[in-house]
């Protein structure tokens, strides 16, 4: 898939709006930006081809040498003289913002032009002949197993289209992927449901995957009907990839995003150069640390993506920011401005966050729990990043009993306590490693941005409930 024509054909017009309100400000930029998401959707009683995410519109951010402002609207048409005027004067219309206002030095516009795009196979499938894998890889599921009361198979596609223009910059890009998702209901007794997801930006690649896990979540389903709740209590646990990307996620990925140090409102600040962590733990985070859902060329600061490293051999070393949060503490931006939609502010969001991998084989790291579980599958998590307080959620847990799986499940299983009393009990962390992409995170309740996490499976101790 190519380029979106529609903003292809408004670079003049992006580049005309920055001059135009130069006259006025000492910095402008426009984001523009064209999405196309998709939900489809087969289960044993319906489908359906619906509207995802989409968005199609343009976001001006301006700097007068002490504060920043945002105008978005749908469409940089007609003149822009007027334009600029309108801008302008709708910025500045309330003056009782102005103790309000987010202040910081000029910035810096260094000069670049590039047009990035990342390969997709997404024009060799249309979305009828997505719903016919859906609907058969749903009514596959309905014929394995009659326990099953319904079938759920979903496939996410969305494709992303941004311009970003500066007096000194011009860089477009193209990218996309898509999420697969299998969700059985199953009865035995109890209601359980079990899932499997898939990520990829090649359609065929998470076509394929979820017709080879039809009988893995099936058998998952199977296990899940004979869970028992967990009995409350500090222990040795092995996370799996999701799990380790969770804590990630949670522990200092929140904690980290530098507009929280600007506001107070997260401990980490106060860390920066310590032990935070156990000496074998290392943490990264950003666009180009991984390849996965939260991948792109530029953030929508038009920073190009990095690769961060938060934890390094235990000791926190750096955060997230966006232009804003850099430019008021007076560090480099590091690619992670993001927005909800162009109609939303850039805050510092995390993208793809995950633990490097280290040196210890699964199996040798199951074998040194006397009696602990292993956890799977991430549900939920919260942070409280001024107190540093943690919860995890996993689906289920695998009982280990003297250096062995057993094959008795607990679920759900929720991790709790306090971030460095967690991560400073890793102590050990193997040589597997994976980041998935399979969700969104809000920041509070809302500004939902795509998200991956990951890592490698880690031994902690830890209070389960």
């Amino acid at each position: 898939m190519p380029f979106s024509a529609y903003l292809n054909g408004k670079r003049a017009d992006c580049e005309a709006l920055v001059a135009a309100l130069g006259k006025r400000f000492r910095y402008v930029s426009v984001l523009g930006t064209d999405v196309s998401a998709a939900v489809i959707r087969a289960d044993s009683k319906s489908s359906a081809i619906q509207d995802g995410r989409g968005e199609c519109g343009f976001v001006v951010k301006m700097h007068d040498g002490r504060s920043f402002f945002e105008y978005t609207l749908d469409d940089i048409s007609g003149d822009k003289e007027a334009l600029a005027e309108k801008i302008v004067q709708a910025v500045r219309a309330d003056e009782s913002l102005a103790d309000r206002m987010i202040r910081a030095e000029a910035l810096r516009d260094e000069p670049l032009k590039q047009d990035y795009v990342r390969e997709t196979d997404f024009d060799q499938y249309s979305d009828a002949q997505l719903l016919d894998v859906c609907k058969e890889l749903s009514r596959e599921l309905m014929q394995k197993d009659a326990h099953v009361l319904n079938a759920i198979a979903m496939i996410q596609p969305f494709t992303v289209s941004k311009l970003f223009v500066s007096p000194n910059r011009q860089l477009s890009q193209h990218y996309g992927w898509a999420n697969g998702y299998l969700l059985v209901v199953y009865s035995d007794g109890k209601m359980v449901q079990a899932r499997h997801v898939e990520g990829e930006d090649h359609l065929g690649l998470i076509i394929e995957n979820l017709k080879n896990h039809t009988d893995t979540v099936i058998e998952l389903a199977r296990h899940l009907t004979k869970a028992t709740p967990i009995e409350p209590g500090v222990y040795d646990v092995i996370t799996d990839s999701s799990i380790s990307g969770l804590i990630a996620h949670e522990a200092f990925g929140h904690g980290v995003e530098m507009d929280q140090f600007v506001k107070d409102r997260a401990l980490a600040k106060q860390f920066m150069g310590q032990y935070v962590a156990s000496p074998i733990t290392n943490m990264h985070d950003g666009a180009a640390a991984a390849h996965s859902v939260a991948s792109y060329f530029f953030d929508d600061d038009g920073v190009p993506a990095h690769d961060t490293q938060i934890i390094r051999d235990g000791i926190l070393v750096a955060g997230l920011s966006d232009l804003a949060s850099a430019a008021q503490l007076g560090t480099a931006p590091t690619g992670n401005g993001r927005r909800d939609s162009y109609k939303r502010k850039a805050y510092s969001r995390m993208t793809n966050t995950f633990f490097e991998p280290g040196h210890d084989k699964l199996e040798d790291m199951i074998a040194s729990v006397k009696h602990g579980y292993m956890l799977f599958e991430t549900n939920n998590g919260m942070e409280d990043p001024k107190n540093w307080q943690i919860q995890c959620t996993a689906e289920y847990g695998i009982e280990i009993v003297d250096g062995k799986l057993t094959d008795h499940y607990v679920s759900p299983v929720v991790m709790s306590g306090s971030v460095p009393d967690l991560l400073k009990s890793i102590s050990m962390v193997s040589d597997q490693f994976k980041v998935i992409g399979s969700g969104m995170c809000g920041k509070g309740y809302k500004e939902w941005v795509r998200v991956s996490d990951g890592g490698p499976n880690l031994k902690v101790r830890v209070k389960l409930g």
